[in-house]
């Protein structure tokens, strides 16, 4: 059964001590500790996995492929919806975990728990929608008398890789869509943050095994680099869906060729507030979307871009709003910005700043660790960063904005494509002209209309453009990546 864990961390069941690897448990040779990011405290000892396991997984896959494929809809259905119910019924225990896991505040971490049985519902939605549809193919000389259709099938044997930010949310946006097209799935958490993505896959696993699908449809591997590498250059797996940075996403996508490959990479989220905005709901967007998750989200808010007639007031609004977030321990209900992962991205965040400061960027809030919170960034406000600074250039993943001026819109918009991601972006302005002439001019996979960039609805489709990645998530359309159409030609 479990190791020994702290009484803090007792909030799973009892699982098996391994990896889900096949129809049960494998053992593992080596445990690596999970720590609260707040105190560095050990949560738990996590099981790690090798490059042999992770070969052993995907053999499992392998031989449960036509099985799982066959799966008829109503099952698969049946399944998914069974493990929405499983989640939402520990979901405060679940929060908690993420908690000690991820460091993240209890508000961002309910959220996810939230956020996830709403993923394994609509994936259940979805399963009727797998649909081919009919060919005129006498529309061809060459096809008179002949019949044509074609249908979706399984793409085979899917791995998974999520991040440590939303570990049972981003776990959840591979998995279900997977079972849902009817491909097995493995599943790479990300080291930090395996316990909540274990406890999940342990739910998942039962479900199966009730509804008398083969477990092995689901497994996961934890490990290293070379866990990884297995996993996505395995000659038998057909798709890689990866959530992450840009430069490892980049590397898998070489790596993993010619697999199909999903990819949810990074952004540095842009926010343009018009002349005709309501400046309280824009610095109410700018602090809850640029602050929420401690600001280790993609969609985060990093760049507000504000035209001059409006600047100085929404200034004032923001730096107002971000004198009073509070800062500590995530078990506080009221926090809203706690510790980053680990130590090393405290200090990146805090050089980046640095760097900024140095190179003329004018501190206008925060910029230290908290003061009596020596784990924890402060809220952080920069005006005027150079062009090419980290802090403003690439994803920061940290409680740090940054606030630019412009002339005009046409500007903003220009501001925001000069760069080399392209996630979510927003803009607030009351004139609906406006809104629909930044649909069309920003770069990005989604515009956000006088909310933040970081609202995602898991029954749209999701994605970027540019070095923000390729292919879209969201139930409906992650399963359309996970499935290829075959062509049917009958000469009755």
């Amino acid at each position: 059964m479990t190791r020994a864990q702290p009484a803090a961390a007792r909030t799973a069941p009892e699982v098996p001590d391994g990896l889900p690897v096949g129809p049960g448990w494998l053992p593992v040779a080596a445990h690596h500790p999970v720590t609260f990011p707040y105190d560095g405290g050990t949560v738990a000892d996590a099981p790690v996995g090798d490059a042999a396991l992770a070969g052993a997984a995907v053999a499992h896959a392998v031989g449960v492929r036509s099985d799982v494929a066959a799966l008829p809809a109503h099952l698969r259905r049946r399944v998914l919806a069974d493990v929405a119910d499983a989640v939402d019924a520990v979901a405060g225990r679940m929060a908690e975990l993420l908690v000690l896991e991820t460091g993240k505040p209890r508000v961002d971490c309910d959220v996810e728990v939230r956020r996830t049985v709403g993923t394994w519902r609509a994936a259940a939605d979805e399963v009727s929608q797998l649909r081919g549809e009919t060919v005129p193919l006498d529309a061809q000389e060459s096809g008179e008398g002949l019949l044509g259709f074609w249908t979706r099938r399984p793409v085979g044997v899917v791995v998974g890789i999520a991040g440590f930010n939303y570990p049972v949310l981003l776990a959840s946006h591979k998995i279900a869509p997977a079972l849902a097209a009817g491909c097995p799935i493995v599943l790479k958490p990300a080291p930090a943050t395996p316990l909540a993505t274990l406890w999940l896959v342990h739910l998942v696993r039962e479900r199966l095994a009730a509804a008398g699908a083969p477990a092995a449809a689901v497994q996961l591997v934890t490990g290293d680099v070379e866990v990884g590498r297995t996993l996505t250059t395995h000659p038998d797996v057909a798709a890689v869906s990866f959530t992450g940075s840009a430069a490892v996403g980049h590397a898998i996508a070489r790596d993993a060729a010619p697999r199909k490959v999903v990819l949810e990479l990074g952004s540095n989220a842009a926010l343009v507030v018009a002349a005709d905005a309501d400046l309280d709901a824009a610095a109410d967007a700018v602090v809850r979307g640029g602050l929420y998750a401690s600001g280790q989200a993609c969609i985060s808010v990093q760049r507000v871009v504000a035209v001059a007639d409006v600047a100085d007031e929404l200034r004032r609004r923001i730096l107002a709003r971000v004198a009073s977030v509070p800062v500590g321990d995530p078990r506080d209900p009221a926090t809203r910005v706690s510790a980053l992962i680990d130590e090393a991205a405290t200090v990146r965040v805090l050089k980046w700043i640095d760097e900024a400061r140095a190179a003329g960027a004018r501190l206008l809030a925060g910029g230290t660790r908290a003061p009596g919170e020596p784990s924890c960034v402060a809220p952080t406000v920069l005006e005027d960063v150079p062009d090419g600074q980290p802090v403003w250039a690439e994803e920061v993943f940290g409680p740090v904005v940054c606030l630019r001026t412009v002339p005009d819109l046409d500007t903003a918009y220009a501001v925001v494509n000069a760069s080399r991601y392209g996630l979510h972006a927003a803009v607030h302005t009351r004139d609906l002209r406006t809104a629909l002439a930044a649909i069309d001019a920003l770069d990005v996979g989604g515009v956000v209309v006088n909310d933040v960039p970081g609202y995602r609805s898991d029954i749209a489709p999701y994605g970027g453009v540019k070095d923000s990645g390729i292919g879209r998530e969201g139930p409906r359309f992650a399963i359309d990546e996970l499935t290829v159409t075959r062509m049917a030609v009958i000469r009755p």
